[in-house]
């Protein structure tokens, strides 16, 4: 029976990235909890958190998230944060198989400069806030049922890992 397969991880782990591979080559449908929060609201994550707060965001991201879950086995990219919330990884891993992709400070952060504005990487020292945050979601990543190595291996090794898991973890 198919179950949902949840990447968890820092900003800049390869959530989106392996998620959105893995979906393709098992045949799932793939959804980045972000787009889909920022889709329901109709602004975007910066926005949110400018005018509603994270408090708000965070009821917004586990409504969604519930909402996920509830439907067909898909493969899902929920935002570094939502795994330390409470609760959430418990909700999650009752409805298919968690996966933390783990990588390297360095390389999250370098990551993470590429892309879109992440509003809770705002600062002076981002490496240091990095580690601040992985201080705190670490333990609720730990708790995922399968771990991968993301930090200086080849992308196609990632998701080729990940496409195993999905096979014979999460019954795709």
């Amino acid at each position: 029976m198919k179950q949902h397969l949840i990447f968890v991880g820092l900003p800049g782990s390869g959530k989106s990235t392996v998620g959105r591979s893995v979906a393709e080559r098992v045949g799932a449908t793939f959804a980045d909890l972000d787009k889909v929060v920022e889709r329901q609201q109709g602004m975007p994550i910066e926005r949110i958190f400018a005018e509603l707060g994270e408090v708000a965001f965070r009821r917004m991201e586990s409504e969604a998230m519930g909402s996920l879950l509830e439907g067909d086995p898909c493969v899902l990219a929920p935002g570094g944060g939502w795994a330390a919330q409470p609760g959430e990884m418990d909700r999650a891993k009752e409805n298919g198989l968690v996966v933390y992709l783990k990588t390297m400070i360095t390389t999250a952060v370098d990551r993470t400069k590429m892309h879109d504005y992440r509003p809770l990487l705002m600062s002076d020292d981002p490496y240091e806030r990095m580690r601040e945050l992985l201080k705190e979601r670490e333990p609720f990543y730990t708790m995922a049922d399968a771990e991968i190595d993301n930090a200086s291996r080849p992308l196609e090794d990632v998701i080729e890992e990940a496409v195993v898991l999905a096979h014979t973890q999460a019954g795709w």
